[in-house]
């Protein structure tokens, strides 16, 4: 057997929908937490068991529900978040929808200690077509404190659903489902949906003001980027070559970093779009006559927030090649610079070693000379001497004609030795020493 053959098989179970009676009252929260809160958040949650005298888990997982009598409490770990529902089926019908919230069955300082950020919070009020024959729309909206409803007929009208997608007075948000035909199962599914909609709404517009604030500085960019290309191209007066690259290295710096700070935002707004859109298509909806569904409220507002953040991902990219070329572009510049330079240089190089062996002729010529002179001079004294000991012959003569021979043993000489270190030098260039 594969040593992940039981967990496989559980992982397709991990989530298991709810069961939700009818009428009920739901409260729902997700809270972001860092990785160094985890644990902290894990620990906080298994303090809950004391003030109920249960035996909390000893190990962390995906999901945990739990029955505490006069309510149920899930908890669901999310790769950002970690959600909690809380589901209480109220006593007293007549109380209305949400004058009774899921949260007053928690304990206060408990709940006012749960380590995080709340991202998400509201109430769902689930009715049932028989204890509430027919829904009066004045009576919905009077519950919504009178703001504008988006509502729909979900599951091919089995059910009806009223919300408002805004904050109310308690900081919460607020959700109606009216059961008419759903079972217990099939209304734990669609309430499911529902807040999986509006959870996964909520994290996909996180990046809406991140792209808004780059959006500016990215024309910004453009701009500068367009107007170093320009110059570029058009300036016919020489360029400070280290100002231009010295810019865009600090461009492609900042685009670096804004990159690095957003993809992974933008990435995961992508992902929670795509789910949105995957649980509004689950539900099936029919509309309500006059308002928008809520399909047709995300489509309207959701959609066009996500292309808003994925236009900036994809201009951050392509700013980013954009420099790159330029920058490439700037180093061609500065290579061909530099060859033009060392050409110049071998140029005058070569210029300077020819007046150099010119100058160098110049000096073997006179060194002969100067070297001849000498010599002949010092031969003179031995012509001399061998004279004065009696030696009967032309001293004259003698010297005169030791004059071409001195000079062209000496020319001789200098010859060799020029010729020896030509040969020691191209011997060391070919060792490449």
């Amino acid at each position: 057997m594969h040593p992940l053959r039981d967990v496989l098989y559980a992982e397709l179970h991990s989530r298991p929908f709810q069961v939700i009676p009818s009428p009920t009252r739901i409260s729902y929260l997700a809270i972001m937490v860092g990785s160094e809160q985890k644990n902290a958040e894990y620990e906080h949650f298994r303090s809950l068991y004391s003030y109920f005298d249960g035996i909390p888990p000893e190990g962390d997982g995906a999901c945990f529900e739990v029955d505490f009598g006069n309510f149920k409490i899930r908890r669901d770990k999310h790769l950002e978040f970690t959600s909690y529902m809380i589901t209480h089926t109220p006593v007293d019908g007549s109380i209305g929808f949400f004058d009774q919230n899921a949260l007053d069955c928690l304990p206060i300082n408990w709940l006012s200690k749960i380590p995080g950020i709340v991202i998400a919070a509201f109430h769902v009020a689930v009715e049932d077509a028989r204890t509430i024959p027919e829904l009066d729309l004045a009576l919905v909206k009077s519950h919504f404190e009178g703001m504008r409803l988006v509502g729909s007929r979900p599951q091919n009208g089995d059910a009806q659903v009223w919300t408002s997608f805004q904050l109310h007075s308690d900081g919460c948000g607020r959700f109606l489902i009216y059961n008419k035909n759903m079972s217990d199962s099939q209304l734990g599914r669609m309430v499911q949906r529902v807040v999986e909609i509006e959870t996964y709404r909520l994290m996909a517009l996180l990046a809406l003001p991140m792209a808004r604030r780059y959006s500016a500085e990215l024309v910004n960019m453009d701009e500068q980027l367009a107007q170093i290309t320009a110059n570029l191209s058009d300036s016919t007066e020489p360029l400070d070559e280290q100002a231009i690259l010295g810019e865009l290295i600090d461009m492609a710096a900042w685009v670096e970093a804004t990159r690095a700070k957003t993809s992974f935002r933008f990435s995961a707004t992508k992902a929670y779009h795509e789910l949105v859109l995957k649980r509004l298509n689950e539900l099936k909806e029919d509309g309500v006559s006059g308002h928008l569904t809520i399909t047709e409220f995300m489509t309207r507002r959701l959609t066009p927030a996500v292309r808003t953040c994925s236009t900036v991902g994809n201009h951050l990219e392509s700013l980013s090649r954009r420099i790159d070329r330029v920058s490439d572009m700037m180093r061609t510049q500065v290579e061909m610079s530099i060859q033009s330079q060392n050409q110049q240089l071998l140029t005058s190089m070569d210029r300077r070693s020819k007046i150099q062996l010119a100058m160098q002729h110049t000096v073997e010529g006179l060194s002969v000379a100067a070297i001849s002179y000498y010599s002949v001079g010092l031969l003179k004294f031995l012509i001399e001497a061998v004279y004065d000991k009696g030696v009967n012959f032309d001293k004259s003569l003698v010297i005169g004609l030791s004059v071409p021979l001195v000079v062209g043993g000496v020319w001789l000489a200098t010859r060799r030795i020029h010729k020896r270190f030509l040969l020691l030098a191209k011997a060391r260039e070919e060792k490449g020493e």
